[in-house]
């Protein structure tokens, strides 16, 4: 499902009937349900992928299956499910429309964490480059920051994924 969708989602549901404007809260559960389908998938495969020998080790030396699953397979699915999660995040690190429509501003305060600081908009790197290369007549004097801020969403989502790598060797 593309992104869109998932933003207009969030502006019909979580805006309009959880939280009632656009809010730092809407925008993560936007990227949630975006992400989930992902990180079950990768999950469900990562379990697929321990060897059915260990679970019937398991079993034959006693072990539940709750237990089997807790104390072997879930140990050997984990560097696929923490991939698959980190790679989920990298993902919704560089999502702009849910966060376009559900949460973010682009010119604002920056939220203030005294309080409900998760009902505020807040400014997003991925939407602070976009307004930016729509229009913003003084943005485009200096595109210095706009180059800023896109190497630094590169450089947080290539992080993101050398850090899965790491994880599933």
């Amino acid at each position: 499902v593309p992104s869109i969708v998932y933003g207009l989602f969030g502006l019909a549901f979580f805006v309009n009937y959880v939280t009632g404007e656009p809010c730092i809260l809407s925008a993560a559960l936007t990227l949630a349900l975006l992400i989930l389908p992902v990180i079950i998938r990768a999950s469900e495969e990562a379990i697929r992928a321990v060897p059915r020998t260990y679970r019937e080790a398991a079993m034959g030396l006693g072990a539940g299956k709750f237990r089997t699953f807790v104390t072997v397979t879930l140990p050997a699915a984990g560097p696929g499910i923490l991939t698959g999660i980190i790679l989920s995040l990298s993902r919704a690190a560089g999502e702009t429309a849910p966060i376009l429509f559900t949460g973010a501003v682009a010119l604002g305060p920056v939220p203030d964490f005294s309080g409900k600081w998760w009902l505020q908009s807040t400014r997003a790197l991925s939407y602070g480059c976009h307004d930016i290369t729509v229009g913003d007549k003084l943005a485009a004097m200096v595109p210095h920051n706009q180059f800023g801020m896109v190497m630094t969403l590169i450089i947080l989502v290539l992080c993101l994924n050398i850090a899965a790598i790491v994880i599933r060797s």
